[in-house]
């Protein structure tokens, strides 16, 4: 071959190889192109379903129902469960609804004894006069506080007055006036909650007084709790 064919080959073999290094060049720059594209897309999409539920959403409306019932359901279990709280020994009543309430005013008060359980004492009023419950508690403590437990509202707004009974049978007015407590939406009942700086005197007895017409229906009590040492 002559001097000129190799030269000539020669620049045939560089030109040939320069193309296929455009053409590699080419085709690999074109996935990281695509790549750049769809980055923010698969970005918003990763965004979107680690995102926290919209404060208005179906799915936020219903974590905070269920946050509020948890948060009720601890509340509740540490007043069922307070070492230095005590349930009724014994209860007298007003009025209870029924027959044998016609013949015995404190027939439905056993039903107020002992624990929050469902069995209730109802009055036999729905929207004339007072009605009163007095409960006895078995340990005469200097009092702080005193609980009333409705199923569901049960009349709580119609209590007007609650009073500390001391061991002499002295009633002390605890607390008087108008229930403003906003209504339980959280559980299934509302504890009536009145707290008072320890008392001087030992309570043996706490009365609950009730306003019939304050509301209207008959009123409905499950349980009452003393609290103190």
């Amino acid at each position: 071959m002559s001097k000129i064919a190799l030269i000539a080959f020669a620049s045939l073999t560089l030109a040939l190889a320069g193309c296929g290094k455009k053409n590699g060049d080419a085709a690999s720059t074109e996935p990281a192109a695509a790549s750049a594209e769809q980055a923010p897309a698969a970005a918003a999409a990763a965004a979107s379903s680690s995102a926290p539920a919209a404060p208005n959403s179906p799915d936020a409306e219903e974590m905070a129902r269920k946050q509020a019932q948890l948060d009720y359901a601890t509340m509740e279990d540490g007043y069922i469960n307070d070492p230095k709280a005590q349930w009724a020994s014994a209860v007298t009543t007003s009025s209870t609804f029924g027959d044998d309430g016609k013949k015995n005013p404190s027939a439905g008060a056993s039903s107020i004894v002992g624990k929050v359980d469902g069995d209730t004492w109802t009055n036999d009023n729905q929207s004339i006069g007072f009605d009163w419950l007095q409960a006895e508690f078995a340990k005469p403590v200097s009092a702080t506080e005193v609980r009333v437990i409705f199923p569901n509202r049960g009349g709580a707004e119609a209590v007007s007055r609650i009073e500390l009974i001391d061991v002499s049978g002295t009633a002390h007015t605890m607390w008087s006036g108008i229930n403003a407590d906003p209504p339980e939406e959280r559980g299934q009942r509302t504890w009536m909650i009145r707290k008072t700086e320890a008392t001087t005197y030992k309570v043996k007895a706490v009365k609950v007084t009730i306003a019939n017409n304050l509301k209207n229906g008959y009123k409905i009590v499950d349980a009452i709790q003393l609290v103190g040492e």
